[in-house]
């Protein structure tokens, strides 16, 4: 069951099921807390899952005024914390969620006491992918509605190389009819981690225990990201196999297990 909590005049929708130690989950960008599903299902029973919806993902509302940045993400789920009365969390936050993370763990190093980034990078966007999701995220603003040759182009890029063709199908179809009121966020949020600032050097500051992990036919986050921040983290990093970016609904039972590993040796 969802849960809502005006957080900047907004409402955002969340997950909170479990008891225990807290997990604090960040979904990719254009999916919401479903992406997580197999995971709550394997932690709960030791473990509290608070798990948010991004700003025009999923049930939660538009965009609060004034902008947004990965910061602004960040200091919304902090605020989201706060709410929960919740004084520190463990971190795991996939795509975006690991950049909006990276950003939370700078602001309010004291909440965070373990961080899994998977399928995610924190330094710049390559420019030639950079240009080609402005130009894509342009169009969609334009249109008011993701039109179909970029629900073919983007679709692929979250999957591995032979994807479930189910997983694909659900994902064209909510492309498809993603709220026309929400596009204007969604389109804000893309922007706001496609022309993210580079924070690598964030990651040598970060003194918590850390796991990276990304699916080894992830398109949109290539190995070779995922395994330069776990050298600068100092710390393990996992490839998953049979997975690309949603390596979470791809591969769950890999992912469930190197999180109870990761978890149980905090």
């Amino acid at each position: 069951m969802k849960h809502f909590m005006e957080i900047a005049g907004r409402r955002m929708a969340y997950l909170d099921e479990g008891q225990g130690p807290v997990l604090l989950f960040g979904h990719s960008y254009l999916w919401d807390s479903a992406m997580w599903a197999p995971q709550i299902e394997a932690l709960k029973g030791s473990y509290r899952c608070i798990v948010p919806e991004l700003w025009g993902h999923g049930d939660s509302d538009v965009l609060p005024e004034g902008g947004c940045t990965l910061a602004t993400l960040a200091r919304d789920h902090l605020a989201l914390l706060d709410a929960l009365g919740i004084e520190e969390c463990v971190l795991v936050g996939l795509s975006i969620g690991g950049m909006w993370g990276v950003e939370l763990a700078r602001m309010a190093p004291n909440r965070i006491k373990g961080l899994v980034l998977m399928d995610s990078f924190v330094g710049l966007e390559p420019q030639i992918t950079c240009e080609r999701y402005l130009a894509m995220l342009a169009m969609i603003e334009q249109q008011g509605t993701v039109p179909a040759p970029i629900i073919e182009q983007v679709a692929p890029i979250f999957f591995a190389n032979q994807p479930d063709a189910t997983l694909l199908a659900d994902f064209k179809a909510r492309l498809a009819a993603w709220p026309r009121e929400k596009i204007a966020a969604m389109v804000a949020v893309g922007r706001s981690f496609v022309t993210r600032e580079d924070r690598i050097e964030w990651l040598e500051e970060i003194t918590v225990p850390a796991l990276v992990m990304t699916g080894c036919e992830d398109k949109a986050r290539p190995v070779l990201e995922g395994y330069l921040m776990a050298e600068v983290l100092a710390c393990r990093f996992k490839e998953i196999p049979a997975a690309g970016h949603i390596s979470t609904l791809e591969n769950p039972a890999f992912v469930n297990q190197a999180l109870a590993e990761f978890l149980a040796a905090l």
